[in-house]
């Protein structure tokens, strides 16, 4: 009973404050208009929602007005975005309640007069265009990222409004290149070994699009002579330890009992002793194989150390370093067998069917160890985009 209550106040609270009347009530003029709209649609007689309907008209629309009077006057050319907007507000909310108009009361009947907004709509968007393209054209002269950035965005929105400007689409891509800051990432090869133009490159397959943002580009190639980088990302390998070839014997006895027949239970004076129901005695017979196993284990490895520096060009600093390191481990089980075979396990059977292998070459492992350290490489980068605006 007590849910059941609980589940009634609930529904009680939420459909009053679904209500046009309770939204009007609180000032919430645009969702008491939406919500009288879509009651007056399915009951065109419901006069509480009438009654919201008007007054919440009537509020907002006069806000509106008052709040463009206000700009006008002001003369601020950078209000035209804002009268604008409120324009576009007065002419959707007009097209919404015509939907439902006339409002027919018992004593009266609502019908608002028409107004075309279309000029004064027109006339706010080839102002906020003429005020975002010399606004742009302004901020570029500061000659920063972030001016050019900011630019960026003015001329977007005058060509959003009224894209008929002169060198308007140049413009946008200027700001654009200007704006963009680079990252150039490179392998610095610091240890003894000189490395393949291949091996570096694989090291270098980055998945751009993860890094990439709005403003910031990857490259892992030097493509032009004419593109400034602002930041630098040093991948500095400075370790590459390749261990000796590596051969260990080892050997072990696997024994195992398997059948071997059976044998008749003989009395102490050698006769063949009887069951209760007059049948011989038999009983199983066991032998034990033996089987001697020599293994032989081949072991290799390599591993890489060194870090990724990021680097801002102007001013030249540090910004951050991290360790990268990988090891690729080759190892290869062989053996022998010396005896009865079937003693052995079939773990050990795998083993004694493997012939020993010619170990992989240094440059091989190398290349192998490198998936592991790319994958560092990429974390890295990944985390460290922070540091690059």
């Amino acid at each position: 009973m007590k849910q059941f209550i609980r589940l009634f106040l609930v529904l009680l609270i939420v459909s009053g404050c679904g209500s046009s009347k309770k939204q009007l009530q609180r000032g919430n003029y645009e969702a008491a208009i939406e919500k009288a709209v879509k009651k007056l649609r399915k009951n065109p007689g419901s006069e509480d929602d009438i009654l919201s309907l008007d007054r919440s008209y009537n509020v907002i629309n006069e806000q509106n007005i008052e709040r463009i009077n206000f700009l006008r006057l002001e003369g601020n050319p950078g209000s035209w975005d804002e009268i604008l907007t409120l324009y576009s507000h007065l002419k959707n909310r007009q097209a919404l309640v015509r939907t439902v108009l006339p409002l027919k009361l018992p004593i009266r009947t609502i019908n608002y007069e028409y107004i075309n907004y279309d000029r004064e709509i027109v006339e706010a968007k080839q102002k906020a265009a003429e005020y975002y393209f010399a606004h742009g054209k302004q901020i570029m002269e500061n000659d920063t990222k972030e001016s050019y950035r900011q630019a960026y965005y003015e001329f977007r929105k005058a060509k959003e409004y009224w894209g008929d400007y002169e060198n308007i689409d140049d413009l946008i891509a200027e700001t654009r290149y200007k704006g963009m800051s680079r990252v150039l990432v490179t392998v610095e090869n610091k240890t003894h070994l000189k490395l393949s133009k291949e091996f570096e490159e694989d090291l270098l397959a980055i998945n751009h699009q993860r890094l990439n943002s709005e403003w910031v580009e990857y490259y892992t190639r030097h493509l032009d002579d004419n593109i400034d980088y602002d930041y630098l990302s040093f991948i500095n390998l400075k370790i590459i330890d390749v261990s000796p070839e590596s051969i260990k014997e080892t050997d072990r006895i696997e024994k195992k009992e398997i059948d071997d027949g059976w044998q008749y239970i003989l009395d102490k004076n050698g006769n063949v002793m009887k069951d209760s129901v007059g049948n011989d005695i038999k009983l199983k017979k066991y032998k034990t194989l033996t089987c001697t196993v020599i293994e032989t284990v081949q072991q290799k490895s390599v591993h890489i150390e060194g870090d990724v520096e990021i680097i801002q060009t102007n001013p030249g600093r540090l910004l951050k370093k991290d360790p990268i390191g990988a090891e690729t481990i080759f190892e290869h089980h062989s053996a022998r067998a010396i005896g009865e075979i079937g003693a052995l396990s079939s773990e050990s059977r795998k083993i004694v069917e493997s012939d020993p292998v010619p170990f992989p070459h240094d440059f091989d492992m190398i290349f192998q160890c490198s998936e592991t350290l790319k994958l560092a490489i990429r974390d890295i980068l990944y985390r460290n985009r922070r540091y690059i605006h």
